[in-house]
């Protein structure tokens, strides 16, 4: 009798454990399309490193992964999509400092960043580029100031919103130089860009992976890059700092965040993966070339620089007294 009940327990055990074995099998990720939503407008940095993200992801997770543009309202609409989407590792957050910014300058959100996401990879980071439409008679960065402190509230940036990078190096700009310049919010950088580039907004904050064509090709005047030291590949341009505003810095960083809930095994191999991507030698050279530079961290290390950064971008905020118009 024992024998028996034995028996028949294994055989139990068996016939429950049979069918997980093909769902276990069957388990790859990802076994169908992973989607990035940009949260930004196409031709940004942000659309662009995403894109070449995905593409090296596909090839080496033999899977699919897409980018979908959803810009506006500072990033906002394309963030609450993906804090609505379902917590399965198939709807990613391409985010930036805008995010962190955001937790400050818009506190009525649908969504907060470190309550409803969970931190997936850093990108990259890169300088931004001071310009003004060749109209603009200033022609250093000591220059711009002067011109904005003697006609005050005449001159005017673009930038791709409320909270984006080139929002708050120029907000930065204005606090530590004590001058009054316009700001004019776009839904997108690249309609920013191009209303600077068309002469219809004077100056901009832009990201130098994609302004600098511009500058070469004569369409703006470059003025100054906003990181701590000159970027590698505008070597003959100073930096703000130097130029005339002294401890001035202000870099746009991207990175992937997933809703709260992801499994933590699908969060680890996009993570391992990510960062394989990033620093394929050939990835960092095309990169470089872009004036950005790999940023390889655990999800752990990740959750750390979001929180400092949100500390960072809260402080400006505040000690600014910026507000959205």
């Amino acid at each position: 009798m024992r024998n028996l009940l034995k028996t028949v327990f294994c055989t139990l055990l068996l016939a429950a454990a049979t069918p997980l074995a093909p769902a276990l099998a069957a388990g790859h990720y990802p076994d169908h399309p992973v989607k990035f939503i940009v949260p930004f407008g196409a031709g940004g940095p942000a659309d662009v490193f995403a894109r070449d993200l995905a593409q090296h992801l596909s090839d080496s997770m033999k899977g699919s992964f897409v980018v979908e543009d959803r810009p506006g309202a500072g990033s906002i609409i394309g963030t609450e999509a993906v804090h609505q989407s379902a917590a399965d590792g198939y709807t990613l957050l391409v985010m930036s400092n805008t995010h962190t910014t955001n937790e400050t300058l818009i506190p009525k959100k649908p969504f907060k960043l470190m309550r409803d996401f969970v931190p997936v990879a850093a990108v990259n980071y890169s300088d931004l580029l001071l310009v003004v439409h060749p109209s603009v008679k200033a022609k250093s960065v000591k220059e711009l100031i002067a011109l904005a402190k003697a006609k005050p509230g005449v001159l005017n940036y673009a930038s791709s919103g409320p909270g984006t990078p080139y929002h708050m190096a120029a907000e930065l700009f204005k606090s530590m130089t004590g001058t009054n310049i316009v700001h004019v919010p776009h839904k997108s950088s690249g309609q920013a860009r191009n209303d600077v580039l068309g002469g219809h907004v004077q100056m901009m904050f832009d990201a130098i992976t994609t302004m600098l064509p511009n500058a070469k090709a004569g369409q703006v005047r470059a003025l100054a890059t906003t990181g701590e030291k000159r970027s590698p590949i505008t070597p003959d341009i100073p930096t703000v700092a130097e130029a005339g505003v002294p401890g001035y810095s202000a870099t746009i960083w991207l990175g992937i965040m997933a809703p709260k809930g992801t499994p933590p095994e699908i969060v680890k191999t996009l993570n391992t993966e990510i960062n394989k991507v990033i620093n394929l030698p050939e990835v960092k050279t095309r990169w470089a070339k872009q004036g950005a530079v790999p940023m390889a961290m655990t999800p752990e290390q990740f959750d750390a620089y979001l929180r400092k950064d949100i500390v960072k971008w809260g402080n400006v905020v505040k000690t600014a007294h910026i507000t959205i118009q």
